[in-house]
C-alpha cells in the first residue's frame, strides 16, 4: 500500500503526524525512522527468519471473549479485565517477542518526526499514547502496542505494564485530532464490544473539517488476504500492489499507520 501510494505522488513519510497501532505500529515506525517501503515490502515476502510462532487456542479465545462482554458498557473496564486476562494468560517471555520486533525495525532509536504509539494500560485499561518523550525504548513502545492479549505477553516499559493499542480503536484516529489532512490505513475497522470502530471516529474527524481518507480492505479482499495477528506470512504467494488514485496534500498532514 505504501509502495503504491508512494509511486502516485503520496509519500505518507512526509507526513507532520505518524501514529501506529498494533501490527501498524511496526509500519509506522519504519516509516517514521526513514525506511524505504520497497525494501521493507521485498522483505515481506522472504519466508520468516527468526520469527516466533503463536496462536491463541480455543480455551484462551473463549476467556477472551468473556472478558469482552463481561466488563458492561463501559470501554475502559472492558479493556481492564482484557488486561488481566491478558496478564494471567500462558505466553511466551515478553523478552523474546521484544526481540521479534526488534528485527523487524531497522531503526530502534525514536526519530524527531511526530510518531506516537498507542497502547493499552494492562491494569487500568488506559489509552496511553508513547512517544520520544515518554521514557519508553522505541523497540519495547512498539512491542507493548502489538501485544495481543492471549497471544503475546504485557510488555512492561516506561513504568507501565502494557498490551496492543487495538483494545482501544483498530487505527485510534482520533489521535489524529486537529489535522487538516488525514489518511487512514485501516485493515480492521471493526472493534471489540463497545470499543470505537474507526468509521465512527473518521466522522468524528471530518466533523471538525478534517479532509479523511479511509483506506481499507473489503470483504471479498480481506477473505483472500489470509492476514493474521501480527503475524508475517509463511509463504509469500502473489505479491501484489494497492494502486489508489491521486490525493492533493497539504500543510497539516496526519497519517496513521495500518492497525489491527
Amino acid at each position: 500500500m505504501l509502495c503504491g501510494l508512494r509511486e502516485r505522488g503520496i509519500d505518507l513519510a512526509g507526513a507532520d503526524l505518524i501514529v501506529g497501532t498494533s501490527a501498524g505500529a511496526i509500519v509506522g515506525t519504519q516509516l517514521a525512522t526513514g525506511v524505504d517501503p520497497e525494501e521493507r515490502y521485498a522483505a515481506q515476502l522472504l519466508p520468516p527468519d527468526g520469527e516466533v510462532a503463536a496462536a491463541l487456542g480455543k480455551g484462551a479465545l473463549v476467556r477472551l471473549a468473556l472478558a469482552a462482554v463481561a466488563g458492561g458498557r463501559d470501554p475502559q473496564r472492558v479493556r481492564a479485565r482484557i488486561g488481566r486476562f491478558a496478564r494471567r494468560a500462558r505466553t511466551g517471555p515478553a523478552s523474546e517477542r521484544i526481540a521479534v520486533i526488534g528485527r523487524r525495525l531497522p531503526v530502534h532509536e525514536w526519530p524527531r518526526h511526530d510518531l506516537r504509539i498507542a497502547t493499552v494500560d494492562a491494569g487500568t485499561g488506559e489509552l496511553v499514547v508513547l512517544d520520544r518523550h515518554s521514557g519508553a525504548p522505541l523497540v519495547e513502545a512498539v512491542a507493548a502496542s502489538c501485544a495481543v492479549p492471549g497471544v503475546w505477553a504485557p510488555v512492561s516499559t516506561g513504568g507501565r505494564l502494557l498490551v496492543d493499542g487495538g483494545l482501544c480503536s483498530p487505527a485510534n484516529a482520533d489521535l489524529a485530532a486537529g489535522y487538516e489532512q488525514v489518511v487512514v490505513l485501516a485493515p480492521i475497522v471493526r472493534a471489540i464490544g463497545p470499543m470505537v470502530g474507526v468509521a465512527a471516529q473518521v466522522a468524528a474527524l471530518r466533523a471538525r473539517g478534517a479532509q479523511v481518507a479511509l483506506v481499507n480492505p473489503d470483504a471479498r479482499r480481506w477473505r483472500r488476504s489470509g492476514a493474521t495477528c501480527s503475524t508475517r506470512p509463511t509463504a509469500p504467494g502473489r505479491p501484489g500492489r494497492a494502486h489508489p488514485g491521486h490525493h492533493r496534500g497539504g500543510r497539516g498532514r496526519g497519517g496513521l499507520g495500518p492497525g489491527g
